[in-house]
């Protein structure tokens, strides 16, 4: 009996298995997600695709077979040098990717006021609204170099690179980070969202399904933005408040000097629990002053917003109208070294 099949059969076993191993490495969360946006968004992405791949098959499709009907040995293919319209093919060719864009522009702009991240959710899934007086568990989410830390205002504790949220309850995320700009992504639950210093922006969302789902950040930061990652749970809601009861159990306090040595960098910090957090933490942080040796940038805006720079300005500001209301605004400014001149011509009659 001659090897040769046995050698053929082998050989076809290896190519299949070198095939697949790319596939091994993918991961069909983003299009099997376990949280009602995150689903929006891959049926999205599926339903931009088929209309795209309207045009794109056909295109394809059509190249082959005119290589292949017009190639040189073909002695029976039409030939019509004079041949430059067709009212027809014209119609076809603009037609239906025009067809196309109209439809892809209504579902982008259709999603993109239903899919805005700062909305509040109207359902929990497919045919199941929110239910009436169901209020979103708030998380607020600050970026760190290079850890994760969330805050539950409500529940009075803290974690670092641990989140959780009970299943088909709406989730109110408060983002913002301490020095530089990342992304807060959970592929099962919604797309990214950037989180900046100075800055709070914000993400609705729910979770479906019970389960533990990655977390990280999906925007480079810096050296240890490769290992800022973390587990999101989706849990009951008895095991839900087992979890807060565990973290005020198990947690120590989050003091503001506390915060400060955790906002320095580091990376693979393990699971951290806090039972207490300092009060104002999250605005501290979002205002950027936690260490209180310098003002917060709520109040500045709004020193800015009532004319700025205090009484010594009061000769710099102007007003002008706004919605039936006089405004002032900072129309002129002094330097240290002209200061002294303009205190001057104000004392002279």
């Amino acid at each position: 009996m001659s090897p040769k099949p046995l050698v053929d059969t082998t050989l076809a076993r290896l190519g299949l298995l070198a095939l697949a191993l790319p596939l091994g490495a993918c991961n069909m969360v983003v299009m099997k997600p376990s949280g009602d946006i995150a689903q929006q968004q891959a049926q999205l992405i599926v339903t931009s695709t088929i209309l795209m791949l309207l045009i794109i098959v056909p295109v394809i499709a059509l190249t082959l077979l005119f290589a292949w009907r017009y190639r040189q040995n073909n002695k029976s293919a039409t030939y019509s040098p004079d041949w430059d319209h067709s009212t027809r093919l014209e119609l076809v060719i603009w037609g239906a990717p025009l067809l196309i864009i109209i439809a892809l522009g209504a579902i982008t702009w259709i999603s993109t006021h239903k899919l805005d991240p700062y909305r509040p959710l109207d359902r929990i899934a497919e045919g199941r609204p929110v239910p009436q007086g169901q209020a979103p568990l708030v998380v607020e989410v600050v970026a760190l170099d290079w850890k994760w830390l969330f805050l539950y205002p409500e529940q009075g504790i803290a974690t670092v690179n641990e989140l959780a949220a009970p299943v088909d309850r709406p989730i109110q995320f408060k983002i913002t980070a301490s020095t530089v700009m990342n992304s807060f992504y959970i592929p099962a639950l919604a797309g990214q969202i950037y989180a900046m210093p100075g800055m709070q922006t914000m993400l609705h969302a729910v979770i479906n399904k019970p389960g533990a789902f990655d977390g990280f950040s999906a925007n480079f930061s810096g050296d240890g933005f490769s290992h800022m990652r973390f587990k999101f749970h989706g849990l009951s809601e008895a095991d839900f408040d087992q979890w807060v009861q565990k973290n005020k159990a198990e947690g120590l306090a989050l003091t503001r000097a506390d915060y400060m040595q955790l906002e320095q960098p580091s990376a693979r910090e393990p699971v951290r629990r806090y039972a207490t957090v300092a009060p104002g933490l999250y605005d501290a942080i979002l205002n950027r002053c936690v260490d209180g040796s310098k003002m917060c940038m709520a109040q500045m805006m709004a020193i800015d917003a009532a004319g700025g720079l205090g009484k010594g300005s009061i000769d710099g500001l102007s007003t002008k109208p706004w919605r039936s209301v006089e405004r002032s605004y900072v129309a002129a400014l002094c330097t240290p070294e002209n200061a002294g001149d303009f205190s001057l011509a104000r004392s002279q009659p």
